[in-house]
């Protein structure tokens, strides 16, 4: 898959913003992630409705496929009944919702505004999946896979849109709270003050390193060496990176070099076997587990074509 250096830095790899603070992660229950996804959601709902009142014709869209647009148009509904939804249910169950945000995203093209989308509904993708298995009861759960199947299918819609793999692997993979949040919080500018207070937080940002991605039209894959620049000053030795799948982590060197436009250097790894499609990988100390405890940055998004 050919993927453009601007846009790749822009859509995953964008570094933080100040996002609503986070509380340490705690006592997470069915409201609470009812509340998550529904931050979630709205960030999705802005996404497409700012990008479609820019971008309102199918002409925009002329360098895709014509079902592009209509489809796009599905999709933004979707996600606005999603909203809805949740706020129903929160409302049911007496617990206040969470308000939109104030957002920023990376688009200034119909062709940006495509591979973001991609990459929302992706995330999206993980991030209802990594959920279920905190979910206790049974009724929420259902509803919440219902949600997790049509993002599904916004994914594979878009990515054959954009003549990637709709189906680029036989499992998807389950994200983290955290790790959600902390690709979720780089397009938050800021919060309502009175939305409660989630439990969860955003790591230090991890991106391909600015000066190292290889140009557009850049395809990465299993084998291709990569480098990846952390947001914060770290270690230089005993870190791995983690590539992340539901038979669990895929750890691989992480080799460090200094470089002038990363701030703090960064990282040369070489992306291992086994993943493919949108892909996550974070920076750890060690190479036993991926916790909280031990992510040093991410995740970084990264498409990889085999």
């Amino acid at each position: 898959m050919h993927f453009p250096t601007k846009l790749a830095l822009a859509a995953g790899f964008m570094t933080a913003v100040n996002a609503a603070p986070l509380a340490t992660r705690e006592h997470i229950n069915d409201g609470v992630i009812l509340n998550y996804a529904l931050t979630l959601e709205h960030l999705e709902d802005a996404f497409y409705t700012q990008g479609l009142k820019n971008f309102s014709t199918a002409s925009s869209f002329s360098a895709f496929p014509p079902t592009l647009f209509p489809t796009l148009q599905t999709i933004a509904s979707d996600e606005k009944t999603h909203v809805q939804f949740l706020q129903s249910a929160l409302a049911a169950a007496g617990i206040p919702a969470v308000k939109p945000c104030t957002y920023s995203f990376p688009v200034t093209t119909p062709e940006e505004f495509v591979l973001v989308s991609g990459v929302l509904e992706g995330v999206g993708v993980t991030a209802y999946l990594g959920a279920a298995a905190s979910i206790a009861d049974k009724l929420t759960l259902t509803a919440a896979g219902s949600i997790l199947t049509i993002e599904a299918r916004h994914s594979s819609l878009i990515r054959a849109a954009q003549n990637q793999n709709p189906v680029a692997q036989p499992f998807d993979v389950p994200l983290d709270f955290n790790q959600v949040f902390s690709l979720a919080s780089q397009f938050i500018t800021s919060c309502p003050p009175e939305n409660p207070p989630l439990p969860f937080k955003a790591f230090p940002t991890l991106a391909l390193a600015e000066d190292k991605v290889g140009g557009d039209g850049y395809v990465i894959k299993a084998g291709s060496k990569i480098s990846l620049a952390p947001g914060v000053e770290t270690r230089r030795d005993g870190l791995s990176v983690a590539f992340l799948a539901v038979t669990g982590p895929i750890f691989v060197d992480a080799v460090f070099v200094d470089g002038h436009s990363d701030g703090f250097g960064h990282f040369e790894v070489v992306v291992p076997a086994g993943v493919n499609g949108q892909s996550y990988a974070v920076l750890v100390n060690g190479r036993e587990k991926v916790s909280d405890e031990t992510i040093v940055a991410g995740p970084v998004i990264l498409e990889i074509s085999n």
